[in-house]
């Protein structure tokens, strides 16, 4: 059985004070490949370092929604030569936070609309972090779905509607640990109607702990229990889920598996 964790933050303190023992644990769960997110410069800067040195992990660049700000020359051009990298495989986490609210929602949709910019011109994936803000989503990348090389809608926090206009729009939708929780039935009612192809599985680790460790510090081999749970909500088997959702992994990344 082969798993793919399209969502780690292997950098942070939780995971990185101890990453030998997170990467063997996850490795006994069947985690072939970890993709690490960058979510700031210097986060993108660590990802990279960390999948240059590592076979079974890639990397992405992007600012994140809470540290939006206007993106300088220097920037546009770093986060274009890193993109280019082969080990970087998409540009991400990038998008709109209007539950936090740590940066004001105009410079938010500013920084997410120019680094849509760069996306088309590197032409790699995206990895979207919307929360609350879909009309806003919608309205910024539908004339740009077309132009850039997919896209990944990281955590996926919405109703089975929106979950059909990202499919309709090409994109893919990842499943966090948070299907595992009793109360999480809208975001299991998406898993059970959305096409299987468009499904991807994550952890958002150190965040999110699945079922039976919320709580805890997630980690990459907990993406078994996320894979597990859509296997129970779908009546599939986990090894067909495990095997599906890693190929869409690859289709989506183009991560070299």
């Amino acid at each position: 059985m082969r798993l793919v964790d399209t969502h780690s933050h292997l950098d942070f303190e939780e995971l990185a004070s101890d990453l030998e023992q997170v990467l063997l644990r996850a490795a006994q769960k069947g985690v072939v490949h970890i993709i690490t997110v960058g979510i700031s410069m210097e986060t993108s800067e660590k990802a990279i370092s960390l999948s240059s040195n590592l076979d079974q992990v890639s990397a992405t660049v992007g600012i994140h929604p809470h540290g939006a700000h206007a993106i300088t020359e220097g920037e546009r051009r770093l986060l274009l030569e890193w993109l280019s990298l082969p080990e970087v495989v998409a540009l991400g986490e990038i998008g709109l936070d209007y539950y936090r609210n740590y940066q004001p929602r105009d410079l938010q949709r500013k920084c997410f609309a120019a680094q849509l910019d760069i996306a088309v011109q590197a032409q790699k994936p995206v990895v979207f972090h919307i929360r609350e803000a879909f009309d806003d989503f919608f309205e910024i990348v539908s004339p740009l779905a077309t132009k850039i090389s997919g896209g990944i809608v990281h955590c996926f926090s919405g109703d089975w509607e929106i979950a059909k206009r990202c499919f309709d729009l090409g994109f893919f939708i990842s499943i966090p640990g948070v299907v595992t929780y009793p109360k999480a039935t809208t975001l299991q009612d998406v898993v059970k109607r959305s096409p299987l192809d468009r499904l991807l599985i994550e952890t958002d680790a150190p965040f999110l702990a699945p079922h039976p460790y919320r709580g805890k510090t997630n980690e990459p081999a907990f993406v078994f229990y996320t894979a597990q749970k859509i296997a129970e909500i779908r009546g599939e088997g986990l090894e067909k889920i495990a095997e599906i959702t890693t190929q869409n992994a690859v289709r989506a990344f183009g991560i070299p598996l």
